[in-house]
Order: C-alpha cells, then sequence, then structure tokens
C-alpha cells in the first residue's frame, strides 16, 4: 500500500523518469507553465543524449540481483498453447499454471482500489493489479536444483536461488534464457540455459509440454573439481482437486532409458470421474546424463543418497518428491553441460470446471493438440531425448538469428518478446487443431476479432495458426453464410465493425504468408461476402461506414469514426487486392469504388485540419459515447494496416503525417501523471513518472468531449494500452517518424523494466493480452518488409540505418536474414535462409534518393540468375526469368551499380 500512496499523491514533477537513479531523467525539466494549455506539455523537451541511445546497437539487456532487478521476471518457458511455466530472475522455474484452471489472470488478484468510471470498489487483474502490484516467484509445487562442489577436503552446497550466491544475472533473449551464478570465492562457473523448443514455422516441436534447463558448468581452477547436479520435482497433480476429493493416490516410479534416466510422476485413481478433471495426468522429470542416480521420493525412499535432496526441500505434505543426482569430475579448465526435461500430461481442456465461464460454448475444448502425438510425459521426454541437438540446435539458431541485427537490442526484445504470450494459458490448442485465445490469461474468450486483428507476431511466427483460424473459426465456426458477418468471439456472438475488417486484413495476411493460392481460392467465395458485409454498413453509400455496431473499445458508437471508416476502407482494398488475384472482375471494380470514394470522403469530411474525428450521426448527436472532436489514439488505423501488407497509401501523406504528428503532441506525454491525477477513473496500465500515449485526448478542450460521460467505457480514455500504442509506433515507423516510433516504443519497453514489473507480461483486460502483439508491426516496418509468398515476392527497404542493415525475416517456408550496404555509388545486398526455404520470383530495395542503377547481378549459390530490373523513385523491382528456389546454405547476393 506504501506504494500505491506514493504514486497516488505523485503530481507534476521537475522531471520525467522513474523515482530511483538507475533510470535517467529522459525529459524536462517542467515547469506549471508547460501544462497551461493542457495537462500536458507541447514541447516533450526530451534529452538529446536519451535518443541518441535509443538508436544505438547496445547489448542484451541483462538484469541483475545487486540492482534488485530479479524478483518480478517470469519468462514463459513451456511449449506454445500448453499453459504456462516461468524462469525467474535466478532461474528459478514457477507459476507452474499448466493444470488447465483458466482463472482470471496468472495468478488472481484483488486490491481495494476504486474507479469510478467502471463503478466497482475493488479491482482485479483486468484493471491492472499485477501492474501496480507485480508478482513475485509463486508456486503450487516443489522444485529447483542444487550444485554440491567438492575441492580438496572442501565441499560447498549451493542452490540455484539467488540468496546462494554473490551476483545473479538475467540475459532477456526470448526464447532462451541465460541465468549466470557467480561467485567470487568459488571456481566454477555455472550458468542456465532454461528454454522449450521454439522453431518459427513449426508449431507442432514448438507445442511440446515441457521445459528445458540446460546447465553448463566450468572449472575455473588450476586442481580438479568434484560437482553433483541435485534437481528435485513434487508430484502435485490433481493439487486443486484434492481439495473436494482425494480418491487417488500420488506415486513416482524410476524409468532409466538408453538415451535418459527419469522420474514418471503419476496419480492413480479408481474413480473416472477424477480422471476428468482438469489437473489430472503426469509429469515426467528427466536428464539427458546416462549416469544419473535418480530417486522415486526423496522424503521416504530408503536410498542412502536420498538425504542430500531431502535437506534441501520444505516438509512434504505427503507428496512425493522425485530427485535426481548427477555427478561430474571436472578436470581444471573442463567443461560440462546437464540437460534436464521437465515435462507434463494434463490432457483435460475444461473452461467450465468448478463452475468457471458458464456463458460460453466452445465447441471442441475438449483436450489438448499434444494428445494427438503424445500419450504421456513419458513419451513427450522420449521425443524430445531422441530429437534433442536438433530441437535445441533449431531453437538456437532461431535465437541467433533474431538478434543477429544491427537494429537496436532493446528494440528486437520488445517487439519480440510479446509473442511469449502464446506460451502461457492465454492461448490454447485442441485436439481438433483450432488455436484458441482468452485476450488475457483467463478473460473474455473467443480468439476475439476486435482484439487479435491488431497483433502481428503469430502470423509471421507461426502461419500455420492463424490461417488455419481464419478459416476453421473466422470463415468457419463463426461465419454467417447468409450475410457474411464473422462473429466476434466464434460460436454465438454477434458481429464487431473493427473485428470484421481487421480479420479481412488477416485473411489476405494469411494469404501472403502462404506458399501458393489454394488458401484464396478455397474461402474466395466466403471471402468476398465478408467483404460485401462491410460495404452494407456503409448505410449512406459515402464510403464511410456509419453503421452502429459494438467495436474494440466495447460500445455501439454512432456516426461516421475516422478509425473505423479508415479500418473498412483498408478491408476493402484488400478485398480488392484479392479480387485482382482471382480475376474476379466484377467485385474488382466494386470494392475499387468504394475505396476511391471512401478515402475522398474521409479526407473531406472527417479530417478537422489536423487530424481525423468522428462526425456523429445528425439524428443522435452526443447522446452516445464516441470521440468526436478529441483526438484519438486509432484515428489512422487503416492506413498502418495496408503498410503491414503492402496495400500502400489510402489515405494522403499529408494529412496522415497531420494526424500522427497530431497524436504525438497531443497524446504522447513523457510522464503521464499530470494528465492522469487529472483525469481519474482509468485502469492501471501507466503510472505517475512513466512515459505513455493516452488514448484519447482533449484538444479543443470541448465542454462534453466524449458524449455520454455517463458511460463506463471513458474510463478506457484516459489510459495508455500498449496494444494501441504499439500500432501507432507501426505506424509512426513506417511514415518516417523514427524517432518518435522509438520513443514511444521505449517509453512501453521501460514502463515494463524488470525493477517494477515482468517483462513478459504486458497488461491490458489481464495478464500476457493479446493485442500487446502488435509491437511486432513496428519490426516490420522497421525492416520495411513486404512478402507475397503465392507471388514469389519479397521486399526490403529499411527505416533505420539503411546504410549498414541487417535483420531477420520469416517467410512460408522458411526463416533466415537480410543484410544490406548502400552508399551513394553502389548497393549490396545479401540474403541467407537458415531454416527451410523460400520460393522467389521477384526482389525489392530502396535504393538512396540520388541513384539510378544501370546494372544488377544476382547470384545464387555461386550461380548467376538471369534478371530484369525496373527502378521507380527510389524503389528497384528486380524479376527473374525462372523462379528460384533458395535453400538453407544457399545465400544469395544482389549488387547494384
Amino acid at each position: 500500500m506504501e506504494r500505491r500512496k506514493f504514486l497516488k499523491s505523485t503530481g507534476l514533477l521537475s522531471a520525467t523518469g522513474f523515482f530511483t537513479s538507475r533510470f535517467p531523467l529522459i525529459a524536462g525539466p517542467f515547469t506549471k507553465d508547460d501544462f497551461l494549455q493542457a495537462h500536458f506539455p507541447f514541447d516533450k523537451k526530451l534529452d538529446p543524449e536519451w535518443i541518441q541511445s535509443l538508436y544505438e546497437r547496445g547489448n542484451a539487456t541483462t538484469y541483475s540481483k545487486t540492482k534488485n532487478e530479479l524478483r518480478y521476471i517470469g519468462m514463459p518457458v513451456g511449449g506454445i498453447c500448453c499453459g504456462g511455466v516461468y524462469v525467474g530472475g535466478d532461474g528459478r522455474l514457477w507459476l507452474w499454471d499448466i493444470f488447465n484452471q483458466n482463472q482470471l489472470g496468472v495468478i488472481t488478484k484483488t486490491l481495494p482500489v476504486s474507479l469510478e468510471s467502471f463503478n466497482i470498489k475493488e479491482i482485479n487483474n483486468v484493471e491492472g493489479t499485477l501492474y501496480l502490484e507485480p508478482l513475485t516467484e509463486t508456486s503450487p509445487l516443489q522444485q529447483g536444483f542444487a550444485l554440491s562442489i567438492k575441492q580438496d577436503e572442501t565441499t560447498v552446497l549451493k542452490r540455484l536461488h539467488e540468496d546462494d550466491w554473490d551476483e545473479v544475472t538475467f540475459e532477456v533473449t526470448y526464447p532462451v534464457a541465460v541465468i549466470k551464478y557467480i561467485d567470487k570465492n568459488l571456481p566454477l562457473e555455472v550458468s542456465v540455459k532454461a528454454f522449450s523448443p521454439f522453431i518459427p514455422g513449426n508449431a507442432k516441436d514448438s507445442g511440446m509440454p515441457a521445459t528445458i534447463q540446460s546447465i553448463s558448468l566450468k572449472n575455473l581452477s588450476e586442481t580438479s573439481l568434484e560437482v553433483e547436479v541435485l534437481g528435485w520435482l513434487e508430484n502435485k497433480l490433481l493439487f486443486n482437486t484434492e481439495k473436494q476429493q482425494a480418491d487417488f493416490e500420488r506415486i513416482n516410479k524410476v524409468e532409466e532409458k538408453l538415451l535418459y534416466k527419469g522420474i514418471a510422476l503419476q496419480c492413480a485413481t479408481t474413480n473416472k470421474e477424477l480422471e476428468k478433471a482438469p489437473d489430472y495426468g503426469n509429469m515426467f522429470f528427466a536428464t539427458l546424463s546416462t549416469n544419473a542416480h535418480c530417486i522415486d521420493d526423496v522424503n521416504t525412499s530408503k536410498d542412502p543418497l536420498a538425504f542430500k535432496i531431502k535437506d534441501l526441500v520444505k516438509t512434504s505434505d505427503g507428496s512425493p518428491i522425485a530427485g535426481i543426482i548427477d555427478s561430474h569430475h571436472l578436470n581444471p579448465g573442463q567443461e560440462t553441460l546437464v540437460d534436464f526435461i521437465i515435462s507434463w500430461y494434463t490432457p483435460n481442456v475444461d473452461f467450465y470446471y468448478k463452475g468457471g465461464h458458464k456463458d460460453m460454448t466452445v465447441t471442441d475444448a475438449d483436450f489438448h493438440y499434444y494428445t494427438k502425438h503424445f500419450d504421456s510425459a513419458t513419451s513427450v521426454a522420449n521425443y524430445i531425448a531422441k530429437n534433442y541437438q536438433s530441437l535445441k540446435s533449431q531453437t538456437f539458431l532461431w535465437k541467433e538469428t533474431w538478434y543477429d541485427s544491427t537494429l537496436p537490442w532493446w528494440f528486437l526484445e520488445r517487439t519480440f518478446l510479446n509473442i511469449s504470450a502464446i506460451a502461457t494459458s492465454s492461448t490454447h490448442r485442441f485436439q481438433s487443431g483450432r488455436y484458441y485465445a482468452w485476450e488475457g490469461v483467463g478473460c473474455c474468450h473467443g480468439n476475439c476479432t476486435h482484439v487479435y486483428q491488431y497483433a502481428h507476431a503469430v502470423s509471421r511466427i507461426f502461419p500455420e495458426l492463424e490461417r488455419d483460424t481464419r478459416e476453421r473459426v473466422d470463415l468457419g465456426i463463426g461465419y454467417d453464410d447468409a450475410t457474411g458477418m464473422i462473429r466476434i468471439r466464434g460460436e454465438k456472438t454477434g458481429p464487431s465493425i473493427d473485428g470484421q475488417a481487421g480479420t479481412i486484413l488477416r485473411i489476405y495476411r494469411e494469404h501472403q504468408m502462404n506458399s501458393d493460392n489454394a488458401f484464396l481460392k478455397r474461402n474466395w467465395p466466403k471471402i468476398k461476402k465478408a467483404v460485401l458485409f462491410v460495404i452494407a454498413q456503409d448505410k449512406n453509400k459515402d464510403g464511410m461506414e456509419d453503421t452502429p455496431m459494438e467495436n474494440t473499445l466495447d460500445a455501439l458508437w454512432h456516426g461516421e469514426i475516422s478509425w473505423i471508416v479508415g479500418l473498412c476502407i483498408a478491408a476493402v482494398r484488400a478485398g480488392q487486392a484479392m479480387a485482382e488475384e482471382m480475376n474476379d472482375t466484377n467485385f474488382t471494380n466494386q470494392y475499387r469504388q468504394y475505396v476511391e470514394k471512401g478515402s475522398k470522403n474521409m479526407e473531406a469530411y472527417l479530417f478537422n485540419g489536423e487530424y481525423f474525428i468522428h462526425r456523429p450521426d445528425p439524428t443522435v448527436g452526443k447522446k452516445e459515447i464516441g470521440s468526436f472532436n478529441t483526438c484519438h489514439i486509432d484515428q489512422v488505423y487503416g492506413q498502418c494496416w495496408a503498410w503491414q501488407v503492402n496495400l500502400g497509401r489510402i489515405l494522403s501523406k499529408e494529412k496522415t503525417m497531420s494526424a500522427l504528428q497530431a497524436l504525438w503532441k497531443y497524446n504522447y506525454m513523457p510522464d503521464v501523471g499530470p494528465y492522469i491525477k487529472k483525469h481519474p477513473g482509468g485502469r492501471f496500465y501507466a503510472l505517475a513518472g512513466e512515459g505513455g500515449m493516452i488514448m484519447n485526448t482533449n484538444p479543443e478542450n470541448d465542454v462534453n468531449p466524449y458524449g455520454n460521460a455517463k458511460a463506463w467505457q471513458v474510463g478506457y480514455f484516459s489510459e495508455c494500452m500498449s496494444g494501441f500504442e504499439h500500432q501507432v509506433a507501426s505506424h509512426m515507423m513506417a511514415e518516417g517518424m523514427h524517432e518518435e516510433s522509438l520513443v514511444l516504443t521505449r517509453s512501453i519497453h521501460d514502463r515494463y523494466h524488470a525493477y517494477k514489473r515482468n517483462p513478459f507480461n504486458e497488461v491490458e483486460c489481464s495478464d500476457h493480452y493479446g493485442r500487446t502483439m502488435a509491437s511486432y508491426g513496428t519490426f516490420i516496418s522497421a525492416c520495411g518488409f513486404t512478402y507475397h509468398g503465392p507471388k514469389g515476392y519479397i521486399g526490403f527497404s529499411p527505416k533505420l540505418t539503411p546504410e549498414n542493415f541487417k535483420a531477420p525475416f520469416t517467410v512460408a517456408e522458411g526463416w533466415g536474414t537480410f543484410s544490406q550496404q548502400r552508399d551513394e555509388n553502389s548497393f549490396n545486398a545479401q540474403l541467407e535462409i537458415k531454416h527451410g526455404k523460400l520460393t522467389l520470383k521477384k526482389f525489392s530495395v530502396d535504393l538512396d534518393k540520388n541513384q539510378k542503377a544501370n546494372n544488377v547481378e544476382v547470384i545464387i549459390d555461386k550461380k548467376v540468375i538471369a534478371n530484369n530490373f525496373k527502378q521507380t523513385d527510389t524503389l528497384c523491382e528486380i524479376s527473374f526469368n525462372d523462379a528460384a528456389e533458395i535453400n538453407a546454405n544457399q545465400p544469395m547476393s544482389i549488387a547494384i551499380s
């Protein structure tokens, strides 16, 4: 409560930064005069040196014990769609949300804080309790590792726990965490790499219910060392169910195989109903060291070595605790790896257990997808052991590929790590193959179209999941054949206009992220009807949607609303592009006419001279909620989407830039404290002393800016929701507002600094919120990446350091690295596939404004490839006479003179 009292009492700050010396003062100093016109400064007074630092390559963010930065860290290290296991700042595994409870938040937490706008007297995870008071390590079971180190006649016992070391550091390189342990008196180098197989384009192997701890030991002394690695795992299967029923027995069984040794953790019962419980199943604790010693239960075993682990665990309630002891003799300078696998098999997906979300109907929520490939945790561990080197090397190769870039380290971290949300219980994959996601953990069901249409990460990393969701859910379970309506949440829900429009754009993106046009051909009849549904919502036929319908701000808005109108124009433009590919002339012309009329009228009637607004329905006025003359964060969102899928301009550059500059002027604040103090009622996603972009501001000082002030949704307007902020950052980057984009992205990044809260849990309406995966869009924009798999087209137009640029990319059937070097006399580029393949017919690059291409040489795997090229302004498009297939280890180079 002391921290909240401090934050509540914070008023105007003389300079902006967090309230400890570890954060630089990035802006200011401010005086009261800076706030005379509004409750935010027009002049951001950002420190030039701080701005310059945002562009620097830097190093991987590394948090440390001595700076008190480890306590809140919880990086998901289980397979995607398999529940949630965190690795903490000191390497301990915690949370263990693998028992299918689907509770609200990673841990449900309430605080006695009143929010008048929402008419509530206490808040929970939806309002940001874990933003206000972040979670520290908590677990329903005991698990850990320790080292027994003997040198000469001295033995030292150290747990892999921050209390036992002088220093512990945590390197933020998702999907592989690197934790290092330092004791100045210990001649042993110790580190852990924690991960689960994560291979873009391979959702099956990335979706195994398991986590891996790879422990590295190196003798730094001049004499030999004897090191025992001690590990333990408590059997707490049915730990929730046992509160109501106890008709079962937990049993551990040692199993020794050719490739590994371990202990199967099981629960035995004759009660068939218990076998349906969400926390029923089994686990497996294994090491790949075949010389290890396994103990079924360190508490009851008569094994003479059991005491070594028994002394490290708390007194058990009778639940058996499996133990593994792995002994190593290390000569001076010798290094060894000890790899552990913890797998689980809790197959029963259940959204209703204990009277949960009874208002929800999900047709195929029965078993996890991994049950299609495995029948137990033992079989999971067996598969990983058999394929360990391949799974590990591909995961590590992706990590190296992602971070091997000229882009700033911190930028690569923030734009990518939000995909870790799909390795929490925020997402599921059912046995049928259906990918299913809450908005945030346990909150708001059903792959919500108006939330997930902001998210770009999954489509680029695991395109098969998004492609299947478009076909199975949006054009299947959630599709109305009569009208073309796409339901918000799959089963038994109504439409959302922004969700409908955004999903059409996603359909086009999923088509682009495919290797052929089979997906588009199969679904075209439904797609064009979905586009017609959008057009039908334009009642007065002026190209601007005006039918009241639910949107992502949870209300029916009346009138012509710039962000919805623009998004619908972009959606119909995507429909036009697909119609052109299908040679559907009638629909191509119909869609084109709508886009041309809508774009023209949006600029004529919804632009107030500085930014885009909401024109009310004249028959309703401002009786209902809306953004009206205020400066709304999503006002040019349609144009942002258009850049993500290479649709070009739907709005003029001049007016788009004016709108983005208005957002920077009126909505971005280096310190949101003064504003939220004057405009209370919003949820807690940014606090005093932190920078961010407010959802809506009132530059015209309207007396009634949002219409119906009694509507509870008004509380949203004074919030900072990072998913929306990432959308604006990606658009600013695409339009050339590089500095503003980096500042906004860094403001979010610093809000989630580990000193303050979990860097891996961006909060909005519960934990690990889906919209935050919009951050990947900023990476796409920074690379100027464009791709169309069926056309065999790929292009790059880097926005940062184009003279010397390098970054990763993903395509339909592979991933790799692109780099370029550009000066006034030459252009050279290299493309290397690291995994899979790329089929290529056309390649585009962006030349310097003074360059004109005279000759283009393309070499693939040491062979010169015949090509043709044309230049339009700075865009140079290179076409191949025959399609080229580029595989791993077949580098491609381009030289333009």
